[in-house]
């Protein structure tokens, strides 16, 4: 297993031989980090309990997030991260292996991969094409859950892959990182709704538009490499540049952090706060919207 342990991205024919060879345990956890808005009108957690892949068990994105920030789906603390991994059975020899739910193929994984290198956990893998494809192919599902023991995780931040409010205000002036937002393109220009109420749509000045879906394919699938490298170079971006990622709330930015370490370069940092704290803090010249000026 220890080749797989650095892969970026495991397929569902691994996955499945893992879970046929009994491997999934303290070694190998798996993780269904599905998470939806209400508008969705879907329940993850119902959804888990319902069918999942055998051995796995839910990673609960609200509850691995700091609950005092105003913002939604804010970074934990080290210590918290720590706590709540090491509930799930992971410690820091376990080979971690995160999917989702979603229609997308992936929507939720990359966050939590993410998470995982951010905290200093460099072996976790999404699924690729998560359950969508796992489903898709007749391999096996359960409604058992199991409790896991828990084991001693410690977490060790890189703190310098979380970039601030006050980072992108200055990055604005300074232009020294390219800024990709993930958003889908209308709520990035202003023409269509944001995906929260209480925001308006459209984005900060010297960002630039690549969709979390331009990274999948039609099956749900990550891109191949060439096709991925291919999509930045179309977008304007530079990958050997330092590249931050923006969307909503931090989540879906997490997908170029995982196209860009597929090409060899692993240092993308993601703004956590996002369009929700720069909509809600940000001065009127700093938001650029379609929308207001057809008002105008």
């Amino acid at each position: 297993m220890a080749a797989a342990q650095v892969r970026a991205l495991v397929s569902t024919q691994w996955l499945s031989n893992a879970v046929k060879c009994n491997l999934v345990g303290p070694n190998l956890r798996v993780l269904d980090t599905s998470w939806y808005l209400p508008a969705w009108k879907r329940n993850a957690k119902a959804e888990f309990a319902r069918e999942h892949i055998p051995g796995s068990h839910y990673f609960d994105l609200d509850e691995c997030s700091d609950k005092t920030s105003v913002y939604e789906h804010m970074l934990p603390t080290p210590s918290h991260f720590s706590q709540y991994v090491g509930d799930l059975g992971i410690g820091n020899d376990t080979h971690v292996v995160v999917y989702d739910t979603s229609d997308f193929g992936s929507y939720i994984a990359p966050r939590v991969w993410w998470m995982f290198r951010l905290f200093g956990h460099s072996t976790v893998s999404v699924l690729n094409g998560g359950l969508k494809n796992w489903l898709a192919e007749c391999r096996p599902v359960t409604s058992e859950i199991q409790t896991p023991e828990r084991r001693e995780f410690k977490a060790t931040m890189n703190p310098s892959w979380v970039k601030s409010y006050e980072d992108v205000l200055e990055n604005i002036r300074t232009k020294k990182a390219q800024v990709v937002d993930t958003r889908f393109n209308g709520m990035f220009r202003g023409t269509e709704p944001e995906i929260r109420e209480d925001l308006l749509p459209g984005h900060f000045p010297g960002t630039i538009n690549v969709p979390f879906t331009s990274f999948l394919d039609a099956s749900g699938k990550e891109l191949d490499k060439e096709t991925l490298s291919k999509l930045f170079k179309d977008a304007g971006v530079d990958l050997q540049r330092p590249l931050w990622a923006t969307c909503t709330t931090g989540v879906t930015a997490c997908h170029v952090a995982l196209a860009a370490y597929l090409l060899g370069y692993p240092g993308v940092c993601i703004y956590d706060g996002s369009w929700s704290e720069w909509f809600m803090r940000a001065s009127p010249e700093h938001i650029i919207s379609e929308r207001e000026k057809r008002k105008g």
